[in-house]
Protein backbone atom coordinates (compact mmCIF):
# COMPACT_ATOMS: atom_id res chain seq x y z
CA UNK A 1 0.00 0.00 0.00
CA UNK A 2 1.49 3.70 -0.69
CA UNK A 3 0.31 6.73 0.95
CA UNK A 4 -0.06 9.81 -1.14
CA UNK A 5 -1.25 13.27 0.41
CA UNK A 6 -5.00 12.51 1.59
CA UNK A 7 -5.85 8.95 0.11
CA UNK A 8 -4.07 5.38 0.19
CA UNK A 9 -3.55 3.11 -2.94
CA UNK A 10 -3.35 -0.29 -3.66
CA UNK A 11 -2.54 -2.48 -6.39
CA UNK A 12 -4.49 -5.32 -8.30
CA UNK A 13 -2.58 -6.69 -10.97
CA UNK A 14 -0.35 -3.86 -11.49
CA UNK A 15 -3.29 -1.31 -11.78
CA UNK A 16 -3.66 1.34 -8.60
CA UNK A 17 -6.93 2.24 -6.75
CA UNK A 18 -6.74 4.99 -5.13
CA UNK A 19 -9.01 5.00 -2.21
CA UNK A 20 -9.97 8.56 -1.71
CA UNK A 21 -11.24 10.63 2.13
CA UNK A 22 -14.09 11.19 0.17
CA UNK A 23 -15.20 8.08 0.02
CA UNK A 24 -15.06 6.86 -3.27
CA UNK A 25 -12.05 5.32 -5.48
CA UNK A 26 -10.00 6.74 -8.49
CA UNK A 27 -8.65 4.33 -10.98
CA UNK A 28 -5.73 7.02 -12.98
CA UNK A 29 -5.04 4.40 -15.83
CA UNK A 30 -9.04 4.11 -16.68
CA UNK A 31 -9.92 7.86 -15.88
CA UNK A 32 -12.57 6.25 -13.80
CA UNK A 33 -14.36 6.87 -10.36
CA UNK A 34 -16.20 4.43 -8.35
CA UNK A 35 -19.04 5.74 -6.26
CA UNK A 36 -21.32 3.35 -4.01
CA UNK A 37 -24.48 4.09 -1.70
CA UNK A 38 -25.47 7.64 -2.62
CA UNK A 39 -28.94 6.81 -2.00
CA UNK A 40 -30.43 10.05 -3.12
CA UNK A 41 -34.46 10.90 -2.26
CA UNK A 42 -33.50 9.05 1.32
CA UNK A 43 -34.81 12.33 3.10
CA UNK A 44 -37.87 12.62 0.97
CA UNK A 45 -39.40 9.08 1.94
CA UNK A 46 -39.14 10.29 5.42
CA UNK A 47 -40.56 13.20 5.20
CA UNK A 48 -43.43 11.79 3.07
CA UNK A 49 -43.29 9.41 6.14
CA UNK A 50 -43.68 12.50 8.58
CA UNK A 51 -39.78 12.79 9.67
CA UNK A 52 -38.69 15.58 9.14
CA UNK A 53 -35.55 15.04 7.29
CA UNK A 54 -34.18 18.30 5.62
CA UNK A 55 -33.28 18.36 1.76
CA UNK A 56 -29.72 20.13 1.81
CA UNK A 57 -28.08 16.66 3.16
CA UNK A 58 -28.57 15.07 -0.56
CA UNK A 59 -27.39 18.94 -1.70
CA UNK A 60 -24.35 18.46 0.52
CA UNK A 61 -23.80 14.65 -1.29
CA UNK A 62 -24.00 16.63 -5.04
CA UNK A 63 -21.49 19.03 -3.89
CA UNK A 64 -19.01 16.48 -3.17
CA UNK A 65 -19.69 14.90 -6.46
CA UNK A 66 -19.47 17.82 -8.31
CA UNK A 67 -15.71 18.21 -6.56
CA UNK A 68 -14.56 14.88 -7.75
CA UNK A 69 -15.74 15.37 -11.14
CA UNK A 70 -14.30 18.48 -11.18
CA UNK A 71 -10.96 17.50 -10.02
CA UNK A 72 -10.29 14.01 -11.69
CA UNK A 73 -12.66 14.84 -14.91
CA UNK A 74 -13.23 11.28 -15.22
CA UNK A 75 -14.53 9.64 -18.11
CA UNK A 76 -16.60 6.86 -16.59
CA UNK A 77 -18.34 6.86 -13.48
CA UNK A 78 -19.82 3.95 -12.27
CA UNK A 79 -22.52 3.66 -9.18
CA UNK A 80 -22.28 0.77 -7.86
CA UNK A 81 -26.09 0.70 -6.89
CA UNK A 82 -28.42 2.08 -4.47
CA UNK A 83 -27.97 5.28 -6.50
CA UNK A 84 -31.32 6.28 -5.94
CA UNK A 85 -33.27 5.20 -2.76
CA UNK A 86 -36.15 3.02 -3.52
CA UNK A 87 -39.47 4.87 -5.50
CA UNK A 88 -39.80 7.96 -7.45
CA UNK A 89 -40.40 11.20 -5.76
CA UNK A 90 -39.02 14.55 -7.44
CA UNK A 91 -35.61 14.20 -5.82
CA UNK A 92 -35.00 12.03 -9.43
CA UNK A 93 -35.27 14.83 -11.50
CA UNK A 94 -32.63 17.09 -9.39
CA UNK A 95 -30.52 14.19 -9.73
CA UNK A 96 -30.55 13.83 -13.65
CA UNK A 97 -30.14 17.28 -14.08
CA UNK A 98 -27.43 17.19 -11.99
CA UNK A 99 -25.91 14.50 -13.80
CA UNK A 100 -26.81 15.86 -18.07
CA UNK A 101 -24.57 19.13 -16.80
CA UNK A 102 -21.32 16.54 -17.13
CA UNK A 103 -22.37 15.84 -20.42
CA UNK A 104 -18.58 14.39 -21.22
CA UNK A 105 -19.05 12.38 -18.66
CA UNK A 106 -20.34 8.72 -19.03
CA UNK A 107 -22.33 7.41 -16.52
CA UNK A 108 -22.83 4.05 -15.30
CA UNK A 109 -25.28 2.50 -13.01
CA UNK A 110 -24.60 -0.78 -11.37
CA UNK A 111 -28.10 -1.82 -10.13
CA UNK A 112 -28.58 -2.52 -6.72
CA UNK A 113 -31.43 -3.76 -4.27
CA UNK A 114 -32.87 0.00 -3.77
CA UNK A 115 -32.76 0.95 -7.66
CA UNK A 116 -36.35 -0.47 -8.12
CA UNK A 117 -37.83 2.98 -10.64
CA UNK A 118 -39.24 1.38 -13.60
CA UNK A 119 -37.48 0.77 -17.09
CA UNK A 120 -38.80 4.37 -18.52
CA UNK A 121 -37.09 6.24 -15.98
CA UNK A 122 -33.97 4.63 -15.93
CA UNK A 123 -34.02 4.39 -20.11
CA UNK A 124 -34.91 8.35 -20.19
CA UNK A 125 -31.73 9.01 -17.82
CA UNK A 126 -28.06 9.63 -19.19
CA UNK A 127 -27.06 6.22 -17.23
CA UNK A 128 -26.05 3.15 -18.53
CA UNK A 129 -27.92 0.63 -16.42
CA UNK A 130 -25.86 -2.78 -15.84
CA UNK A 131 -28.48 -5.23 -14.43
CA UNK A 132 -25.29 -7.43 -13.90
CA UNK A 133 -21.69 -7.56 -12.43
CA UNK A 134 -19.75 -5.24 -14.93
CA UNK A 135 -15.92 -6.70 -15.97
CA UNK A 136 -13.64 -3.66 -16.28
CA UNK A 137 -10.07 -4.55 -17.06
CA UNK A 138 -9.21 -6.96 -14.00
CA UNK A 139 -12.18 -5.44 -11.85
CA UNK A 140 -16.05 -6.90 -10.72
CA UNK A 141 -18.11 -4.36 -9.92
CA UNK A 142 -21.31 -4.99 -8.29
CA UNK A 143 -23.38 -3.63 -5.59
CA UNK A 144 -23.24 -6.75 -3.36
CA UNK A 145 -20.77 -8.28 -2.71
CA UNK A 146 -20.01 -11.07 -5.18
CA UNK A 147 -19.52 -14.85 -3.16
CA UNK A 148 -17.13 -16.69 -5.76
CA UNK A 149 -15.07 -14.09 -7.60
CA UNK A 150 -13.18 -15.60 -10.63
CA UNK A 151 -9.21 -15.85 -10.13
CA UNK A 152 -7.53 -13.25 -10.96
CA UNK A 153 -10.52 -10.58 -10.48
CA UNK A 154 -11.33 -8.10 -7.64
CA UNK A 155 -14.54 -7.28 -6.80
CA UNK A 156 -15.52 -3.54 -6.00
CA UNK A 157 -19.00 -3.42 -4.36
CA UNK A 158 -20.77 -1.58 -1.94
CA UNK A 159 -24.12 -2.12 -0.03
CA UNK A 160 -23.21 -2.96 3.32
CA UNK A 161 -22.02 0.79 4.59
CA UNK A 162 -18.63 -0.32 6.47
CA UNK A 163 -17.84 1.31 8.95
CA UNK A 164 -15.19 0.97 12.09
CA UNK A 165 -15.07 1.88 15.84
CA UNK A 166 -11.91 3.94 16.89
CA UNK A 167 -11.32 3.38 20.85
CA UNK A 168 -10.19 6.53 22.40
CA UNK A 169 -8.53 7.25 26.36
CA UNK A 170 -11.36 6.93 28.75
CA UNK A 171 -13.51 5.05 26.94
CA UNK A 172 -14.33 7.30 24.15
CA UNK A 173 -15.31 5.71 20.76
CA UNK A 174 -16.13 7.20 17.38
CA UNK A 175 -17.38 5.46 14.32
CA UNK A 176 -16.13 6.05 10.97
CA UNK A 177 -17.02 4.80 7.77
CA UNK A 178 -14.09 2.36 6.40
CA UNK A 179 -13.05 0.65 2.66
CA UNK A 180 -12.32 -3.41 3.81
CA UNK A 181 -10.53 -5.38 2.08
CA UNK A 182 -10.20 -9.07 1.93
CA UNK A 183 -8.80 -11.33 0.03
CA UNK A 184 -10.57 -10.43 -3.96
CA UNK A 185 -13.19 -8.27 -2.28
CA UNK A 186 -13.18 -4.75 -1.39
CA UNK A 187 -16.19 -3.17 -0.05
CA UNK A 188 -16.61 0.76 -0.74
CA UNK A 189 -17.96 3.16 1.98
CA UNK A 190 -21.48 4.37 1.30
CA UNK A 191 -20.87 8.03 0.00
CA UNK A 192 -24.36 9.46 1.02
CA UNK A 193 -24.51 11.66 4.02
CA UNK A 194 -28.08 9.87 5.24
CA UNK A 195 -26.83 6.60 5.37
CA UNK A 196 -25.66 4.37 8.44
CA UNK A 197 -22.58 2.23 9.25
CA UNK A 198 -22.12 -1.56 9.65
CA UNK A 199 -19.06 -1.93 11.90
CA UNK A 200 -16.67 -4.63 10.26
CA UNK A 201 -14.41 -7.16 12.54
CA UNK A 202 -11.40 -7.14 11.51
CA UNK A 203 -10.48 -10.47 10.56
CA UNK A 204 -7.01 -12.11 10.03
CA UNK A 205 -6.89 -11.88 6.16
CA UNK A 206 -8.60 -8.40 6.11
CA UNK A 207 -7.04 -4.74 5.78
CA UNK A 208 -9.58 -1.74 7.27
CA UNK A 209 -8.94 1.86 6.13
CA UNK A 210 -10.51 4.17 7.93
CA UNK A 211 -11.96 7.29 6.53
CA UNK A 212 -11.31 10.91 8.63
CA UNK A 213 -11.87 14.37 7.41
CA UNK A 214 -8.10 14.56 6.70
CA UNK A 215 -7.02 10.88 4.67
CA UNK A 216 -7.53 7.25 4.39
CA UNK A 217 -5.55 5.98 7.50
CA UNK A 218 -5.06 2.02 7.18
CA UNK A 219 -6.43 1.04 9.99
CA UNK A 220 -6.16 -3.15 10.26
CA UNK A 221 -4.04 -5.02 8.21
Amino acid sequence: MKQALNQAIIEHQGMELWLLKEKAIWIPELKTLLVSDVHFGKAAHFRKSGIPIPEPIHQEDLEGLKRLFQHFNPSDVYFLGDLFHSDWNGQWDVLMKFLRDFDKISFHLVQGNHDVLSSEFYGNSPMKIHQQPVFLSQLMLSHEPIENVPDGYLNLCGHIHPGVRLMGLGRQSVRISCFYLEQNRMILPAFGNFTGLALMKPRPQSKIYGITTEKVILIHS
